[in-house]
């Protein structure tokens, strides 16, 4: 038995030296180097290449290096027997938290409007928004859901949340389903989306669920690309409907340098760095599912292939 690690980043060494810092007698290969390939019963990866699961004929879990897992069910050849894992990392969803703060407070306090005012050597101060005032409508509650919405309820924001079902948060509206989401979308003025990304919520944020936001919404995003139509976050913007976005994700990454997003004043953006698994912190994770196989015992963090998270 052995692990294999596929990712398509400069961290593969990263990742298989904490491996070894934890187990020292672990086998463990990177997919870039001559490797039994028949030995690999698990698959170690971050947005694999397309068709690179297909080559371990006796692979027995494939393992996602990050909370998302969306990349995984986007190959095609990926075995549709083995199950997926992915990581829950305390640091992941408290780094998420802490960088949705951020976004949040750049906005109401005018940071992003000053940035653009400064490139053109404009004085032009601007009403702010207390932390007391506004309210902050999260969607999806997972794990860094639900943690950024009780963060911010800390801090003294309104905080609300939707998610596909019904979950409880201390001092946090919550609501769910097809029938939840209206009440919800109509007063939230500051939108995150933090959903899984799966066939039901692909393209969620459109046109029709901006035109059910507060005008001069601001919009974050910082789960998929794959959440947001690009375009008509474009328009929204430039009709006034939303005040401004924050993207973290996008359809594709690097974002090319065509893409409008670039240059409109209203976006800002960061390289899909919001929240970075720990390697130091989930290794134990992997290992543990990893002895887990060898036994034959229910794995840690298994995804659902049904609802994909």
């Amino acid at each position: 038995m052995a692990i294999v690690i596929i990712r398509q980043d400069d961290k593969i060494d990263v990742w298989k030296q904490a491996l070894l810092n934890r187990s020292p007698n672990l086998k463990v290969y990177s997919y870039l180097e001559e490797h039994p390939k028949e030995e690999i019963t698990m698959a170690l990866i971050w947005k694999h290449p397309i068709g690179s699961l297909a080559q371990y004929p006796n692979l027995k879990c494939i393992a996602s290096a990050g909370a998302g897992v969306d990349y995984i069910f986007d190959d095609p050849d990926a075995p549709q027997h083995v199950p997926i894992t992915r990581v829950i990392d305390p640091f992941l969803a408290s780094d998420m938290s802490e960088h949705v703060l951020a976004l949040i407070l750049a906005e109401i306090k005018n940071f992003n409007t000053y940035r653009v005012q400064q490139a053109s050597q404009e004085w032009k101060p601007k009403n702010y928004k207390r932390i007391k005032d506004i309210t902050v409508g999260i969607m999806g509650l997972g794990e860094l859901g639900s943690l950024t919405a009780l963060d911010l309820k800390k801090v003294g924001f309104s905080v609300q949340g939707w998610s596909k079902t019904k979950k409880d948060l201390k001092d946090v509206s919550t609501f769910s389903g097809k029938e939840g989401l209206k009440p919800f979308l109509s007063s939230s003025q500051i939108l995150v989306c933090l959903l899984p990304l799966t066939p039901e919520t692909e393209g969620i944020l459109n046109k029709e669920l901006f035109l059910q936001l507060p005008k001069g919404a601001y919009i974050i995003n910082v789960a998929r690309g794959g959440h947001l139509v690009d375009h008509d976050l474009i328009a929204a913007l430039d009709n006034n409907l939303l005040s401004g976005a924050s993207l973290d994700v996008y359809h594709q990454e690097p974002l090319p340098v065509s893409h409008p997003f670039w240059n409109h004043p209203k976006i800002f953006m960061t390289p899909h760095y919001a929240s970075v698994s720990d390697t130091n912190s989930v290794v134990p994770q992997i290992i543990e599912n990893y002895e887990r196989l060898q036994i034959g015992t229910v794995l840690l963090n298994q995804v659902d292939r049904i609802k994909r998270y």
